[in-house]
């Protein structure tokens, strides 16, 4: 536990310019804060305590302004930037090294059981504001760009932009060889 937390602090600081020292970042990263409580409701969620999972999530949601439902599945090194209005629902997976800003949704569209919310693959950066809904998956290396709206699959490293996004490879843009984790989406537009 205490290596995990070593290792969310460690990509905070790497991937946030305006991370000052572990700290800091330990005592006032509300994203980090939902991501270390939804560890928790999802071993309470394994280990069909589902109730208290549950009740652990709204709380924590009380408390940071995130909702991570704790059946969902989040990949290591997560980050959630600025905490505030991220929702990820109950059957989205997120892969490592993921880059998600406020307000953000991993939402369903469907009152359906089954797999109804997105599946996001490694080192992916999804903009503020961005609705990624259904059962989709968005390809490693992927950029949502803030206030997109996704509801297509998309291969790795797209770039998706606009309402609805429209998936572009980022290849061949002029994007700084070392941008997965800053990339801006509005120099492709």
């Amino acid at each position: 536990m205490f290596a995990r937390t070593r290792e969310d602090i460690a990509a905070v600081r790497t991937r946030d310019p305006a991370a000052r020292g572990a700290f800091e970042i330990w005592l006032t990263y509300s994203g980090m804060h939902a991501v270390w409580g939804y560890r928790f409701s999802h071993w309470l969620w394994t280990a069909r305590a589902r109730f208290l999972a549950r009740a652990v999530s709204q709380y924590v949601r009380f408390l940071t302004g995130v909702e991570i439902h704790p059946a969902a599945e989040l990949g290591r090194r997560v980050i959630i930037d600025h905490g505030s209005g991220v929702v990820i629902g109950e059957t989205a997976i997120v892969g490592d090294d993921v880059l998600i800003y406020h307000g953000v949704t991993l939402g369903g569209t469907s009152s359906e059981g089954g797999k109804r919310h997105p599946t996001l693959g490694s080192n992916v950066v999804v903009g503020a504001g961005a609705a990624i809904l259904g059962d989709i998956t968005l390809g490693s290396g992927s950029v949502v760009g803030a206030g997109a709206v996704v509801v297509a699959d998309a291969p790795e490293d797209s770039l998706l932009v606009g309402v609805p996004a429209v998936a572009r490879p980022k290849n061949g843009t002029q994007a700084p060889p070392d941008s997965f984790n800053y990339t801006d989406p509005a120099i492709y537009i």
